[in-house]
């Protein structure tokens, strides 16, 4: 059973502007009342209930009392599925936004690979030209695409993981050249085949990419010829300017799809793990299903300025450690027009496959401890004391003798 926390949420952001842009807010998971607190709140309900009506019996004797009047609403018990669900916040967006790197920008020139994967230039520091391109915000970039333009000449975006770290020529061998003529064969080009060796066709082909790019057709590729992404990147935030030498940072992106993200109390550990399915429920009310892609190690928030050690159970203690949860949503289209919004994902905590179960409401606690239900049968009204169970979505499973699936028992209003 799902107990809600209703704090104040960010407003969601539509791409038309009706609310502030940016991302959502991260938020602390919702502390969710266990199924104890609910069976208080019958206990005092029933009780109260019981005490207006004097129906329920008191001392020990667990035999059914007959009540003085039929309920004036009834269930019927069901055999059923009850899984129990855990509530906790997340936040939809296009996950966390990586640097591209100017070439040469890079702590190590000789490594060539920067944070994003974007190579360095070695032996060229950075500033070698003038920034005369670069896309907006919110730009979507796809293989063979400009990023952005030196000395207005295109500097792609390449497909991979394998950064060009040196010079390729013919007689290269490598992931690398395997990285490059893949590229070039999904772009069209031919008279190579696509393996780790650079030759004569690759470098043809090369001179051929040079050339639609607007670049010198040297028929070799260098570091900082082409900036590398495992994808289509969607443009976060531009942070270089039209006219000036590129240097450090020159944009941020994220993938194209939106993602769900989540920082899960180590609490609910246990609930997640790659594949994982989820349900996640927009602003508007309407749920999409999610599949957890990727689950991270915990981290222990900082302590606050003048707050308790880690370990004391202050701020920065164990008690706050959350993991980073990433969910995929595969229907897009489901999400509708928010871009970046605050969202509940559910997740299931646990599930009981054909058990017997009535309305929560259903339950009326006895005076002399334990639970009973009014059954309704044959004309008449009585109460046959019942063992709780899980408690999920409004329902709860019980057993006990005279328990059957059909019985007709009360409901409280």
């Amino acid at each position: 059973m799902t107990v809600q926390d209703h704090t104040d949420a960010a407003p969601a952001v539509h791409p038309d502007g009706d609310a502030a842009a940016g991302p959502a807010p991260r938020r602390r998971p919702r502390r969710l009342r266990t199924a104890l607190a609910v069976l208080a709140a019958v206990a005092v309900a029933g009780a109260a209930g019981a005490a207006a009506t004097g129906a329920l019996g008191g001392g020990g004797d667990d035999r059914p009392s007959a009540a003085p009047s039929g309920p004036s609403k009834t269930a019927e018990v069901e055999r059923t599925t009850l899984t129990r669900t855990e509530t906790v916040d997340g936040s939809l967006g296009y996950g966390t936004a990586t640097a591209v790197q100017a070439p040469g920008a890079a702590s190590s020139p000789s490594a060539g690979d920067t944070r994003d994967g974007t190579s360095s230039k070695s032996g060229e520091g950075s500033g070698a030209g003038i920034l005369t391109a670069l896309p907006g915000e919110g730009d979507t970039i796809r293989r063979g695409e400009a990023v952005y333009r030196v000395d207005d000449r295109k500097v792609p975006l390449l497909y991979g993981s394998t950064p060009l770290y040196r010079t390729l020529d013919v007689g290269s061998e490598g992931k690398d050249v395997a990285m490059l003529e893949k590229n070039l064969a999904k772009l069209g080009y031919t008279g190579f085949t696509v393996d780790d060796a650079y030759t004569e066709g690759t470098a043809e082909a090369v001179r051929a990419w040079q050339d639609d790019l607007g670049r010198e057709r040297t028929g070799t590729v260098s570091p900082g010829d082409a900036v590398l992404a495992p994808g289509a990147r969607r443009v976060a935030e531009v942070k270089a300017a039209i006219g000036t030498v590129p240097t450090g940072e020159i944009l941020s992106w994220t993938g194209t799809e939106r993602t769900v993200g989540v920082d899960l109390d180590v609490r609910y550990e246990d609930l997640v793990d790659d594949g994982t399915k989820a349900t996640v429920r927009l602003p508007d009310g309407t749920s999409v299903e999610a599949t957890v892609t990727d689950v991270g190690t915990a981290a222990t928030a900082a302590p606050s300025q003048g707050g308790a050690a880690s370990g004391s159970g202050g701020s920065g203690s164990a008690q706050d450690a959350t993991l980073p949860v990433q969910l995929s949503v595969e229907d897009q289209r489901k999400l509708g027009r928010y871009q970046a919004a605050p969202v509940d994902v559910i997740l299931r905590a646990e599930t009981r496959r054909n058990v017997l179960a009535v309305p929560v409401e259903a339950l009326t606690a006895r005076r002399e401890g334990g639970y009973a239900v009014q059954a309704v049968r044959g004309g008449r009204v009585e109460y046959l004391p019942v063992k709780p169970g899980m408690f999920a979505d409004g329902m709860v499973e019980i057993s006990g003798t005279g328990v059957t699936e059909g019985l007709v028992v009360g409901v409280a209003r």
